[in-house]
């Protein structure tokens, strides 16, 4: 098993034990048939709890408020209630939250050590790869002048059905020395290229991957700052960049399609031999080192790890489903609070929960005032009262005024 499905098979497992032991009360180490102790049929009144405001899913807007309303409750991001507060037999969720974050915290640190170990040179691994698998094509020039023009070339070239070997075996008729020529092209795997002369002095690199060649363009122009302080897209090119591009400002998005002009397929690699045919000669046979590229298997097992999402859809399934079930358990727990409140103390609970209504019904409508006192005589003999009504016909009659005004203006005109 390799370490993607390891590390998901864990959470995944984990999600399960949590969300089979709030769903069902399956303790860990209980057998599937068991269950913890049952605590009664949900308690609460009929209707709604509080019987006001129905339950309003995590994150759903409330349909009783107006969206207009002045003064809107600030929002802040849904959290789980304390599930130990709520069900006292939760330890063992509890138990299992710990390990799933020591998990989260072990996973995230290995694919920070595996993001550090692909910046780093890795060494191949043991696989033995057949000759020709590192090369391209191969070409033996034999001399011309000995075998003609039609008989002195020896080609391979790689095909999609090519099969790979371990070497190569050329035989032709002689009786004297003959100097030949060895063309060999490797097969790089990601392709590279040869960079034209003048931008291959301006970077420094003679042969690169087409990536490496953009990222050390992006550094030339990183450290001439040529990059335009205002339309940052654009490249305001300096004389080298002008001689290469032939141009006096480009868009670095336009580089990619420029250097395909630019690049060059690799230089092969030139091998001079002389094959002997003197049976004294200690030099018949010949060894050359070749340094190649090769990708450590490994590597692609890597990346595969980190760009993986299998199981994050699974894993965030069992989270929506955790949630819901807590927020299952804190209804029930409401609805047992508002039965355990009335039966202690019915009088006084039944008046705290109007003046707590009241105070909702003032904030949703944005009631000015105290509307119960308003609505008694004694409210409107008090020293103020004659005041304030002295006040209130001043101002209409004020109002009443400027609208004839106004309106003995527009006659007139």
């Amino acid at each position: 098993m390799d370490m993607e499905d390891s590390t998901g098979g864990a959470r995944k497992a984990t999600k399960s034990k949590l969300f089979e032991f709030l769903v069902h009360g399956v303790r860990p180490g209980m057998t599937s048939g068991a269950r913890m102790p049952h605590q009664g049929a949900p308690m609460g009144p009929p209707g709604p709890p509080y019987g006001g405001t129905p339950p309003i899913r995590p994150g759903m807007p409330n349909p009783a408020l107006d969206p207009n309303r002045k003064r809107p409750a600030p929002t802040q991001p849904v959290q789980p209630p304390p599930i130990r507060e709520l069900v006292p037999e939760s330890q063992a969720y509890m138990d299992l939250l710990a390990f799933e974050r020591k998990l989260d915290q072990t996973i995230m640190r290995k694919r920070v050590d595996i993001q550090e170990a692909l910046k780093r040179p890795m060494k191949p691994g043991k696989q033995k790869r057949k000759f020709s698998s590192f090369f391209k094509s191969l070409v033996i020039e034999l001399d011309k002048d000995l075998y003609g023009p039609d008989n002195h070339l020896v080609e391979w070239h790689r095909t999609p059905t090519t099969q790979e070997t371990d070497g190569f075996q050329v035989k032709r008729p002689g009786d004297v020395n003959v100097r030949c020529t060895l063309l060999l092209m490797l097969d790089y795997q990601p392709p590279q290229f040869k960079l034209d002369p003048r931008l291959a002095r301006l970077l420094g690199i003679h042969t690169q991957t087409r990536s490496c060649i953009i990222q050390a363009l992006w550094q030339y122009v990183k450290t001439n700052k040529l990059q335009d302080s205002h339309e940052k897209e654009y490249i305001n090119c300096d004389k080298y960049f002008q001689q290469i591009f032939d141009c006096p400002r480009l868009k670095f998005c336009e580089i990619p399609q420029r250097l395909t002009n630019l690049l060059l397929p690799p230089d092969p690699i030139v091998i001079n031999h002389i094959i002997s045919v003197d049976a004294n000669d200690q030099k018949k046979t010949a060894c050359y080192d070749i340094d190649v590229e090769v990708d450590d298997p490994l590597k692609s097992q890597m990346n595969g790890f980190l760009l993986s999402t299998a199981n994050q859809h699974e894993i965030a399934s069992l989270d929506n489903k955790i949630h819901e079930t807590i927020e299952s358990i804190n209804q029930l727990k409401i609805q047992r609070d508002f039965m355990l409140s009335f039966s202690r103390d019915p009088k006084g609970y039944i008046q705290d929960w109007i003046c707590s209504q009241n105070r909702d019904l003032k904030l949703m409508t944005d009631t000015v005032g105290n509307p119960e006192e308003e609505r008694r005589a004694e409210f409107y003999n008090q020293p103020w009262s004659q005041e304030a009504v002295s006040r209130y016909f001043y101002c209409k009659i004020q109002q009443r005024r400027q609208e004839l005004e106004q309106a003995l203006a527009i006659r007139n005109t």
